[in-house]
């Protein structure tokens, strides 16, 4: 598995054998390539635990790391491990058929799937679908447009708590958790790190390249993780560009797409 690294905009490239020239003293000052190691290591890291969260094997992530190179975005690897048909290993388990046993007719046979409604052994809200949920939009309409209210994703992922929702999951960019700014104002920012603790925010990449922010394509993993989980989207968007990118998303979406409206703060 490659290893990958940043390099900053402000870093000039030095042909192989030379090295930074101390200003102070006019020598030139020797790279340490212990400290570059461990920056490419951290990096890689990174977007290792990331591609884990989504339930992804290492093996897999590692092997499109490779063929794509250091420099990767986020969103290059995600849609090469949708190319070559890389399934959460979550998932991949959960899609194994169950193996069928002929029954005589009038003898009964009771299934794994079919024993709580006899039994009562098992919580309904076992068999309630996952939640995802598109927290940028969430967020934007319960602040009408114009504020990035962190409450309106507070609000959404207790109503689905109230009714049995286990799974919930909510994408945010990760710039959103830089301090406010004038031209994008954010209210209770406290409870993206509250709900982020309870391991149900996931915060989707973003970086800076020359000045200028270069975020991942967020829609994209709500869309894949809702549609492998095949869960349910929270979301007013209707993923347009996306449904035209994959048949098999198109449907999901047409069929699995939740619209909402706050109404009295609610």
């Amino acid at each position: 598995c490659v290893l990958l690294f940043l390099i900053s905009p402000s870093l000039k490239l030095m042909p192989v054998g030379q090295s930074w020239e101390d200003k102070s003293s006019g020598k030139p000052a020797p790279l340490h390539s212990g400290e570059v190691s461990a920056a490419r290591v951290e990096v890689h890291q990174s977007k290792l635990d990331f591609f884990c969260k989504l339930g992804y094997g290492k093996q897999d992530i590692c092997k499109v790391l490779e063929n794509l190179g250091q420099e990767a975005l986020e969103d290059d690897v995600l849609k090469e491990l949708i190319r070559i048909g890389s399934k959460p290993q979550a998932l991949e388990s959960q899609a194994q058929p169950s193996a069928l046993k002929l029954v005589a007719r009038g003898s009964s046979s009771t299934t794994p799937g079919s024993k709580w409604l006899e039994e009562g052994e098992s919580d309904s809200s076992d068999y309630l679908r996952p939640i995802v949920i598109d927290g940028s939009n969430v967020a934007m309409s319960h602040g009408n447009k114009e504020v990035f209210s962190c409450w309106g994703i507070q609000l959404a992922v207790d109503w689905f708590r109230e009714r049995g929702h286990t799974y919930i999951k909510v994408f945010v960019p990760l710039w959103r958790k830089e301090p406010p700014r004038q031209e994008s104002p954010i209210a209770d920012q406290h409870i993206l790190e509250e709900l982020e603790k309870q391991s149900i925010l996931v915060y989707t990449p973003s970086r800076k390249v020359k000045g200028k922010r270069v975020v991942c394509y967020d829609d994209r993993y709500i869309v894949k993780v809702a549609y492998e989980k095949d869960g349910v989207i929270v979301s007013n968007d209707n993923y347009r560009d996306l449904q035209n990118e994959n048949p098999e998303w198109k449907w999901f979406i047409e069929q699995r797409l939740l619209m909402y409206s706050f109404v009295s703060n609610r």
